[in-house]
Formats: C-alpha cells, structure tokens, sequence
C-alpha cells in the first residue's frame, strides 16, 4: 500500500514507516502530523481525489529538523569588478510515516 500526500507544495510518494524530508514545519520533534492524501493504490486498485482523497488520513511523526547541503550563489558582473557570493542552507523536516488510513 502507498499513497501520493502533499506537504509543503509538494507531492511525495510515501508507505508505511518511510521516512521523508519535507520543507521545514513549525513542529517539535515527536509531535504527530497528517498529511493530505491525493492518491492511494491498495492491492493494485487506486483511488485518485479530486484534489484530496474523502476520508484519506495519513499519519507522521516528526523525527527531526535539519539543514541542507550548501549551496553557493555567485554573481558577476564582467568588466565592472562587481561581485557577490552568497550561501544558502534549505531548512528541512523529516517525517516517519506512522500510518496510511482510508
């Protein structure tokens, strides 16, 4: 069994006790989550929403809160001696799938 959930703006393909890196949520760790349920196959029948699944529930837990690796941003002007380096580090949340229910 797997479902298509949606966090953050994006759609991730999850089952159960997967453990997935979303965009950064404002919970602690340990507290549960659920996600929107766009579609879940079970046994090879699928149930698509429109957008969401009626009655779908899926069920995480977050495990922890990280960053990314860095990425370096450099910009340049040739000619001009004009130059600009920047770092940035994408702030992430892991979830652990406890649960896909329908």
């Amino acid at each position: 069994m797997f479902a298509i959930v949606q966090c953050g703006g994006k759609q991730y393909r999850v089952a159960q006790d997967d453990v997935i890196s979303v965009e950064k949520l404002n919970n602690a760790v340990g507290d549960k989550v659920t996600l929107n349920v766009m579609l879940i196959s079970e046994n090879g029948s699928v149930v698509a929403g429109n957008p969401f699944v009626n009655g779908a529930v899926c069920e995480a837990e977050v495990v922890a809160h990280g960053k990314g690796d860095k990425i370096v941003v450099f910009k340049y002007k040739p000619k001009k001696n004009e130059r600009k380096k920047q770092g940035h580090r994408q702030p992430f949340t892991q979830l652990k799938i406890l649960s896909i229910k329908k």
